[in-house]
């Protein structure tokens, strides 16, 4: 394998990952927070917070290394700027809006915060679908037929 594929693939792998788990926290997880309950919402939270950030960390870092690399290896191609100015806006909203809502929601749930929180990540939801189809069109166009 080229070793110039070996950041597209790390690229891929990590917003093949990050759509997939988006989606399963969009329908299933957000959701079912209503339903955790008063007395342990708090540390269900915290926790929650902590055992995200190791399941989520690591990829949304690689997808950010490599979408610059990606940039930085071929700057002329704009489904790579694309891809980038997506990941940014990923960024953005995690860290400007999704982690304020779970902030509120470490002090107890709150059924409005919740509300934002699951209607706000419909952003990221798309984003995230959005650039697994252009991963695929830039893995694509790497392995031209023969």
């Amino acid at each position: 394998m080229e070793t110039g594929r070996l950041p597209l693939l790390i690229h891929a792998a990590a917003t093949l990952y990050m759509t997939g788990l988006i989606w399963f926290v969009q329908v299933v997880h957000y959701p079912l927070f209503s339903r955790v309950g008063e007395a342990g919402y708090r540390q269900y939270q915290v926790a929650h917070q902590n055992l995200t950030s190791l399941v989520v960390g690591p990829a949304m870092l690689a997808e950010l290394v490599t979408a610059v690399w990606l940039v930085l290896a071929d700057g002329r191609d704009a489904w790579r700027w694309v891809g980038l100015a997506a990941v940014a806006a990923l960024w953005a909203s995690t860290a400007l809006v999704q982690m304020p809502l779970h902030a509120a929601l470490a002090a107890g749930f709150d059924a409005e915060v919740h509300g934002r929180l699951v209607a706000s990540n419909w952003v990221r939801t798309v984003l995230w679908t959005g650039r697994s189809g252009l991963v695929l069109v830039l893995i694509a166009r790497a392995w031209p037929s023969r």
